[in-house]
């Protein structure tokens, strides 16, 4: 029988004789495995973590591994990873899309049905807890050298009041030279619109409606482009239908054909744990940013649309009371802009975005205002030029109506990405960024999460556009607003940068999720692969006081007609501040969601009161978690409660 030592052989074995072990290694591979285990046995002492904090992998079953794109925290304290096909054409091609729900406090994993290809959608927490999705991918792209067959828009026109024409993906459109297309996407053109007149009861005038579908040349080659709008036949269409309803082309080219986004929303229901459908968009949205207004309702913001262009601001709004969209006022933006609601219902935008859009168009930073529709110019942010792929978010608490942004790069597969950090004070007149703490490299794809002792707590990244170079920063830190420093804290395993995400969870730990690198070494020649690990950060007040934590006791899910709510707990007098947390909802390093709001807080025997603010400015409808801390920043698990 073969010998097999026991664990505490084995460490016996390596003290001891660890120098043997090493002999039989040239000199760098010894130096290098002597530090590893050396750096192993650092972090892992109870002194180093009381400190710096520590970080654990969650064992997930090989089933439930996808490609994390979004990530969301519901208020069943379950967590939604969203991967739709996972920018993976093939999975993309057969249909196949991925939702996980996790539950991180039992560890337990569950398939959501995914019923549209949610890559690259936007989302943002509804007032009831369910979670909207709107947007997404309809088509893949298509780079320079890879297109053979011309493709384009064809406006659909129907001529008729009495009926709307449904038209399936694969609708051909012959041009009068017999030149065909074919549709990609199925679409329905409304009835046209009649005017009567009000005495006779007659049709004066009939406008027709009309609706854009992306097309593609049945054969391959040049003689299928066209510069020149024409008028197409829909074939397999006869009578009255085929003389109402028609194609107008667009221009169709050989151009590189971006990603294509689309209509479709739905709420994502945590009870139910399914999605659930409601009124798609007027616009097809692919990277766009969903942000929450303060009666509750949705903001969507650009995009690319059903042909790969970037919005040009037809923004809309939608009612979660009703289902429906609404036009909303327009502005254009690069695709995922970061906008944060402020006090007073204006937005701000801190220049932050990911993706699209030109270099000289939506990137200036400054407050819109909804209802009057004007942005204000915020002067003083250095670097400008490298906002994309930037972490940025509403200081803690809210009520300093303070914007950090942190890090980013060039536009596009730009090399360049900074240093630089930058804060700016809403309150203020005229405000102006100032000059944060520099971060340890220039740093693009920063996760940054708020922390519930009004800390924040940032990590991986990389400095080359998604990773490349094994750019990947495996490091961590920690950002105090009070003093404007970085403080250490403990290094990630995992490096992370495009495609990855972090949010707080109810009991005061990070999860990291996601990473999807152009290519997986240094010299750029192996194509990358999506990171499928999860890594959790446990921060240093939970390894020096977590067995003695403050804890609430029973209390209500939602507030009094005084906006109060009492919980019980043993030792009010070691509570010293209370922060109501809104969940987040994050991808491609945009999180508009998270949000600290500090709470009055009054103190009796054997409970605590908090007092929360009457600002849905400030406090925007929906589902928070409360966290109360001791002295030391030390903070309770989160209890659940609903702000109406």
């Amino acid at each position: 029988m073969a010998y097999s030592p026991s664990q505490k052989t084995k460490k016996t074995v390596f003290g001891i004789g660890g120098i043997v072990v090493l002999l039989g290694l040239n000199a760098p591979a010894a130096l290098d495995f002597a530090g590893a285990q050396y750096h192993a046995y650092k972090i892992a002492q109870p002194s180093y973590q009381a400190r710096y904090g520590s970080w654990t992998q969650v064992d997930i079953p090989e089933e439930y591994r996808t490609n994390a794109i979004h990530a969301a925290l519901l208020h069943t304290g379950k967590v939604l990873i969203v991967a739709g096909s996972g920018n993976e054409q093939r999975k993309f091609n057969k249909g196949s899309f991925d939702t996980v729900l996790w539950d991180p406090k039992a560890n337990t994993f569950k398939k959501i049905d995914t019923p549209d290809d949610f890559f690259c959608a936007g989302h943002a927490q509804l007032p009831d807890g369910r979670l909207l999705v709107a947007g997404g991918t309809a088509r893949y792209e298509l780079l320079d050298g890879e297109v053979d067959r011309a493709a384009g828009g064809m406006r659909v026109k129907n001529e008729s009041p009495n009926k709307a024409m449904f038209l399936k993906k694969g609708t051909v459109f012959r041009s009068p030279a017999g030149v065909e297309y074919v549709s990609r996407f199925d679409v329905t053109v409304p009835k046209a619109r009649a005017l009567t007149d009000g005495r006779t009861g007659r049709t004066t005038r009939v406008t027709a409606s009309e609706v854009r579908v992306f097309v593609e040349a049945v054969e391959k080659g040049p003689l299928s482009v066209t510069e020149r709008q024409a008028q197409y036949e829909i074939v397999g269409l006869t009578g009255k239908d085929a003389n109402n309803t028609y194609g107008l082309s667009e221009r169709i080219s050989f151009d590189k054909q971006d990603f294509q986004g689309i209509r479709a929303a739905y709420e994502f229901d945590p009870k139910a744990e399914r999605y659930v459908t409601v009124d798609p968009m007027d616009k097809a949205r692919w990277y766009p940013t969903l942000v929450g207004l303060e009666d509750g309702r949705v903001l969507a913001v650009s995009g690319l649309d059903d042909l790969g262009k970037i919005d040009p601001g037809d923004n809309e709004i939608y009612d979660p009371r009703t289902k429906k969209w609404s036009p909303g006022p327009k502005r254009y933006f690069p695709t995922y802009p970061a906008l944060f609601l402020t006090k007073g219902g204006k937005l701000f935008y801190p220049a932050s975005n990911a993706g699209y859009g030109p270099a000289d168009r939506g990137r200036e930073p400054g407050l819109w205002d909804l209802k009057t529709n004007t942005f204000q110019y915020v002067p003083g942010l250095r670097d400008a030029d490298e906002t994309e792929t930037s972490a940025s978010l509403l200081l803690p608490p809210a009520q300093d109506q303070k914007v950090m942004l942190l890090g980013g790069g060039g536009v596009g597969e730009s090399k360049k990405s900074t240093q630089r950090t930058a804060v700016v004070d809403l309150k203020k007149d005229n405000p102006v960024f100032e000059d944060g703490p520099d971060l340890p490299q220039g740093t693009r794809y920063l996760n940054s999460v708020i922390m519930p002792d009004d800390t924040v707590f940032t990590s991986n990244g990389s400095e080359d556009y998604r990773g490349r170079s094994a750019s990947n920063i495996l490091k961590a830190q920690f950002y105090d607003p009070k003093g404007n420093v970085f403080r250490e804290a403990a290094a990630p395993m995992v490096g992370r940068n495009y495609h990855s995400e972090a949010l707080l969870l109810p009991d005061g730990r990070v999860a990291t999720f996601g990473s999807d690198p152009l290519f997986d070494d240094q010299q750029n020649t192996k194509l990358g692969h999506f990171e499928q690990r999860m890594e959790i950060f446990t921060p240093p007040t939970l390894h020096k006081n977590g067995k003695n934590r403050p804890a609430l006791g029973g209390g209500p899910r939602q507030l009094d007609g005084d906006r109060r709510a009492t919980f019980t707990t043993a030792h009010p007098e070691r509570i010293t501040t209370a922060r109501l947390m809104r969940p987040s909802a994050v991808t491609h390093t945009t999180d508009v969601e998270q949000r600290s709001i500090a709470l009055g807080l009054t103190r009796t025997g054997n409970s605590v009161t908090v007092d929360v603010p009457n600002d849905p400015t400030l406090v925007p409808p929906g589902w928070y978690m409360l966290f109360v801390t001791d002295a030391q920043g030390t903070p309770s698990e989160a209890k659940w409660i609903q702000v109406e």
